[in-house]
């Protein structure tokens, strides 16, 4: 029996770590996958990808704000019309540092990360939330009592050590763990999942442009390299899968051991 007999939903799967993410859900046997991202042409790649590892996958796909409530509850509520339920969840949207200490960040700026990058990574997370108390467990790949659903959050290593010049960046992703946490607490007994990862320097569209900022970063974590979106990915399902049924408000690490350094 597959892993995943039920239904993916990834937002920010355009590009990046949220592609890379959808690709292995169909990959390892996922049929039923929800793309969405604001980034059509992201989308029509990741999908056209899809269909060349798993040409049995059916994938429907959404253009959405997640800083915008309306938008992410019409994701959810098309992704259940159109599937029934959702599975397992991994909310990768989120935008980058604007490098600036606070003094010279302004507020328009520190609302649009954490609009993003927390605020979103909310509204996305309530609302797959709200739909997982609603449905019964599937059944697992080796017997176990499931989950109703797995919520698996993008966090980042900088919500757990700060860095110069990104006070409002750093701040969202630790409010992202935080939030992780409490909502695990709070949805355990409804027998609902919720973790996230915590990626370091990972190469990606969204990164490359700013490797002479972050090769300091790079420098730092004894292995001394950038990580792949495929590396994250597969921590990504791994947390969502039945093979940690009892991993709970967990932030798993990816960064080359930069928090340890």
């Amino acid at each position: 029996m597959s892993l995943f007999p039920g239904v993916a939903l990834i937002t920010g799967a355009g590009s990046g770590i949220g592609q890379a993410t959808a690709l292995s859900f169909a990959r390892e046997g996922c049929e039923k996958v929800v793309l969405a991202d604001r980034n059509e042409q992201g989308l029509d790649e990741t999908r056209a990808g899809i269909q060349k590892v798993n040409s049995e996958c059916e994938v429907y796909d959404v253009k959405i704000d997640v800083s915008s409530a309306e938008s992410v509850d019409y994701l959810v509520e098309e992704a259940v019309k159109h599937f029934g339920r959702v599975d397992y969840c991994c909310n990768a949207a989120g935008v980058l540092s604007n490098n600036e200490r606070s003094d010279a960040t302004t507020p328009e700026e520190f609302d649009r990360i954490n609009g993003i990058n927390y605020r979103g990574c909310w509204l996305c997370s309530r609302a797959e939330i709200k739909q997982m108390l609603k449905q019964e467990p599937l059944a697992t790949h080796d017997g176990r009592k499931g989950n109703r659903g797995s919520v698996v959050n993008i966090a980042s290593q900088l919500g757990i050590v700060g860095r110069p010049a990104a006070p409002a960046y750093c701040g969202s992703k630790a409010a992202v763990i935080s939030m992780t946490r409490c909502d695990a607490i709070d949805y355990s007994k409804d027998n609902i999942r919720i973790n996230c990862v915590c990626p370091g320097v990972i190469d990606t569209p969204m990164t490359r442009p700013n490797m002479d900022v972050l090769g300091s970063a790079i420098a730092i974590a004894p292995m001394d390299r950038a990580g792949t979106a495929q590396e994250v990915a597969d921590c990504v399902l791994f947390l969502a899968s039945s093979k940690a049924t009892f991993v709970q408000g967990s932030a798993l690490v990816v960064d080359g051991g930069y928090v340890i350094n």
